[in-house]
């Protein structure tokens, strides 16, 4: 799974916290970038976590324009070491687990943006909202599927309710 234990990356109900992800992460290279400076992000083209699309629409929100993509292979820098990005790469590496073809470099891409400011103010940065707390409770799978009784699944749900809430308002950082 991801982050979110018990859920993987492309689930519904935490999928939205990657499209947030790429959004935030390009507002913040606004504070720092100069006109026409170049960003590369290495993607997988069956990611199901942060997803071409959600790198796109990040891109496209903050000003920057998508200028080029280039199969990570044919990439100059295609050797260097490819990582998760997430608690896995402490003990493996991708070219290192053979059984997790997934993220093959063969299938990864180098999508190439070039920031390109308008001049005008932006407005606030728009996100997705988590689901809510009766969503939450709606769903059967995940570390939903196995809760002993319905007082504890809505314990569980109000948790990560207040944790997306945290996540999406920045109070989780610091």
């Amino acid at each position: 799974g991801g982050s979110v234990g018990g859920f993987f990356d492309g689930h519904p109900l935490v999928n939205w916290r990657h499209e947030n992800l790429m959004r935030l992460f390009f507002r913040a290279l606004r504070s720092f970038m100069k006109v026409g400076g170049l960003v590369k992000i290495a993607s997988n083209m069956g990611a199901v976590g942060v997803r071409f699309s959600y790198i796109t629409v990040g891109a496209k929100e903050n000003e920057f324009d998508h200028v080029e993509t280039v199969p990570f292979m044919e990439w100059k820098l295609h050797r260097y070491s490819r990582s998760y990005g997430d608690r896995r790469d402490v003990n493996r590496r991708p070219d290192q687990a053979q059984n997790y073809n997934a993220q093959r470099a063969e299938k990864d891409m180098v999508y190439v943006f070039k920031y390109n400011p308008s001049g005008e103010p932006l407005g606030p940065q728009t996100l997705r909202m988590p689901p809510s707390i009766a969503t939450l409770l709606e769903c059967q799978d995940g570390p939903f599927w196995s809760l002993p009784s319905m007082e504890v699944k809505k314990q569980l749900a109000k948790q990560l309710h207040d944790r997306f809430i945290k996540e999406c308002s920045g109070r989780h950082v610091g």
